[in-house]
């Protein structure tokens, strides 16, 4: 039986807390809320209707907002594409800044912004993985209508001051989309006071299942967001389709979950993310990309230099990414590195490992062995036991 490697990719996605999983069972089987949300003239419609908006509650509660701002969406790629495509559908012309580290799904979704006419910044991120509020600010221009960064950035873990950030574009008079697909579980997000009009979720990267997300529609945007998706008008009209009670049940329960164990989950990454820079402090030329501060504890992204390190050696032990799991099928380095300034030899000899609910310390420290292994190219057993 081949042993499965050790898991250090949670930032490309998480498994499903058995917790969750419960509560998805329950919407499925005949015995359970299997009806459609939409039929309300009789029982299982209506308790279909009930998981789906509590699960909307649930959801808001974790981020500061009313349950009636969140939008039921097939995941973050799907609420990035309606936040960018919903506000410049039917523009004629018109600015957007967004910047060269985001996530493809906003990446690509402003080049088609390009492609229909509307001009677009793309915005360096500094020597520390950041997006500042002075950068976006001396690119905001009389026709910019909408600014999309992230709140936590996927391959580096750096933090983005969105406040700052906000309030500048706030009194400008533009809108600000947010994705925080990386960000939500981990970071308290407060949208009741947030400057922020749009903002992303996925269920995937918070113990929920795939194939679920939302987006937050602040009070600003909802007047000028068009669908993109239509068919029935549901979700106010703005995302249509029979909704999945079962997936958005449990995105439900694990935004309620990540609410009740963040403080304490946040801070027991900090303790196995030292743990694990600890055990690596000896090794020549190793880089932590993005600010070591203005990060969550859960990603790390680091560069090896000298001879490198021979990752596919690394990837029998350990799962992890080398940049994004949506660019891994592709040979091209991360797009961020290069952003940040590393040649494509440093982009191909850097790995990022991520941590999460299910990470022991004994998980860390057979991490730390497998990496020496890997860089000095002795077997793994060698440095574990010997």
């Amino acid at each position: 039986m081949t042993t499965l490697p050790l898991y250090f990719d949670y930032a490309a996605t998480t498994p499903v807390d058995e917790r969750v999983i419960q509560v998805m069972v329950e919407c499925l089987g005949v015995s359970g809320r299997f009806g459609n949300p939409a039929s309300s003239s009789h029982r299982y419609g209506q308790q279909a209707r009930l998981a789906v908006e509590q699960a909307r509650s649930q959801v808001a509660g974790l981020v500061g907002a009313r349950a009636d701002e969140i939008i039921w969406t097939s995941g973050a790629t799907e609420s990035n594409n309606l936040a960018l495509k919903g506000l410049a559908q039917g523009r004629t012309g018109g600015h957007v800044i967004t910047s060269r580290i985001e996530h493809k799904a906003v990446l690509d979704t402003a080049r088609q912004l390009e492609l229909a006419g509307i001009e677009v910044t793309w915005l360096s991120p500094d020597a520390q993985g950041l997006i500042t509020e002075q950068a976006v600010s001396a690119a905001l221009r009389d026709d910019t209508f909408l600014v999309s960064l992230m709140l936590v950035n996927n391959e580096l873990g750096t933090l983005n001051d969105v406040q700052a950030i906000g309030e500048r574009v706030r009194r400008h008079g533009a809108l600000l989309h947010v994705d925080a697909a990386q960000g939500a579980g981990k970071v308290p997000i407060d949208l009741s006071r947030w400057p922020v009009d749009l903002m992303s979720f996925s269920a995937h990267k918070v113990y929920g299942p795939k194939g679920i997300g939302a987006l937050y529609v602040g009070k600003r945007a909802a007047p000028l967001l068009q669908a993109q998706i239509h068919g029935g008008g549901h979700e106010n009209g703005l995302r249509s389709g029979t909704l999945a009670t079962h997936q958005i049940a449990a995105m439900g329960a694990a935004f309620a979950l990540a609410g009740q164990v963040q403080q304490q989950e946040v801070a027991r990454m900090h303790r196995l993310r030292e743990r694990l820079l600890e055990q690596l402090a000896d090794i020549p030329g190793l880089g932590l990309n993005g600010s070591p501060v203005q990060r969550i504890p859960h990603t790390l992204s680091l560069t090896f230099g000298g001879d490198g390190i021979d990752l596919q050696a690394l990837a029998r032990t350990l799962a992890f990414s080398s940049t994004s799991a949506c660019n891994s099928a592709s040979s091209a380095p991360s797009h961020v590195l290069l952003a940040l300034g590393h040649d494509e030899r440093a982009a191909r000899q850097t790995l990022r490992l991520s941590l999460g609910r299910y990470t022991r310390e004994e998980d860390i420290d057979a991490a730390a062995g497998a990496i020496h292994a890997a860089l000095h190219n002795v077997p793994f057993w060698a440095v574990a036991h010997g």
